[in-house]
């Protein structure tokens, strides 16, 4: 077998087996809690920066994770299907598992036992979840329950969103509704007079560069953490706004 050969079938292997271990993760325990809101929703801003999570088709499935899952703000975007066990009193009967998106931190409260209301503390592994979502796998009368979680696909409709915000010299974009494996590790942007430019998290999905993009159409670069890229060209025209979202390509499982 030849060389190309042989490296065309490693990154078959490689890629086939990147898959099924994804999609096959073991099941792993954790707790969890609701957020107490009245829309059965977690709308605040959060911690991921996504804002009001109706608009992002996040805001009826989604979770803040304890430091240990949160990763400071990496993981965020990322998709987690969840399960009620071991608690004939407070689990729905038959154990179905829902999946949430990864929308906002749980701080800990090392003031409180972790027994008893410091559910985040590190390094406790913990799912403080929508109240819609939760009412999925347990009863809201419940007050902390024993889960199982994995990590899986992420399905979004539409393409990846980029939310322009910042200023004349500092730019900054919030990046949301990605599909696959929802968890962007690095973000390019290129301007119709810059090259292709390297970004910097500046918190949860928001990243920035110290450049004036001010009258240029944009183009970006997204990295997420399997390790797929999707370059959107001009998905911002020349006289874009602070506060825009527009609309880009989407990821595609394979």
């Amino acid at each position: 077998m030849g060389a190309l050969q042989s490296t065309l079938l490693y990154l078959i292997l490689l890629h086939s087996c990147r898959i099924v271990a994804y999609s096959n993760q073991e099941w792993k325990k954790a707790t969890a809690t609701y957020a107490k809101d009245s829309e059965g929703s977690l709308v605040t801003e959060g911690a991921c920066g996504y804002g009001d999570l109706h608009k992002e088709s996040y805001g009826k499935h989604s979770a803040g994770l304890s430091t240990m899952l949160f990763n400071r703000g990496s993981t965020c975007g990322a998709c987690y299907e969840i399960r009620c066990v071991d608690h004939i009193l407070w689990c729905v009967m038959g154990s179905p598992s829902v999946v949430v998106t990864v929308t906002d931190f749980c701080a800990p409260n090392y003031g409180l036992s972790v027994d008893y209301g410091g559910w985040c503390n590190f390094p406790r592994e913990h799912f403080e979840m929508s109240k819609t979502a939760f009412a999925e796998i347990a009863k809201n009368k419940a007050d902390i329950v024993p889960v199982q979680y994995r990590r899986v696909k992420c399905e979004r409709s539409g393409g990846v969103r980029f939310t322009m915000s910042g200023g004349s010299h500092f730019y900054q974009v919030l990046i949301s509704n990605v599909g696959v494996d929802g968890e962007v590790i690095a973000v390019k942007v290129k301007g119709s007079r810059t090259g292709w430019i390297p970004m910097a998290r500046n918190w949860g999905q928001n990243w920035h560069c110290n450049v004036n993009f001010q009258n240029q159409p944009l183009s970006f670069e997204v990295t997420i953490s399997g390790g797929k890229t999707l370059t959107s060209y001009n998905v911002a025209p020349a006289k874009w706004m602070l506060g825009q979202t527009f609309e880009g390509k989407q990821f595609q499982d394979e």
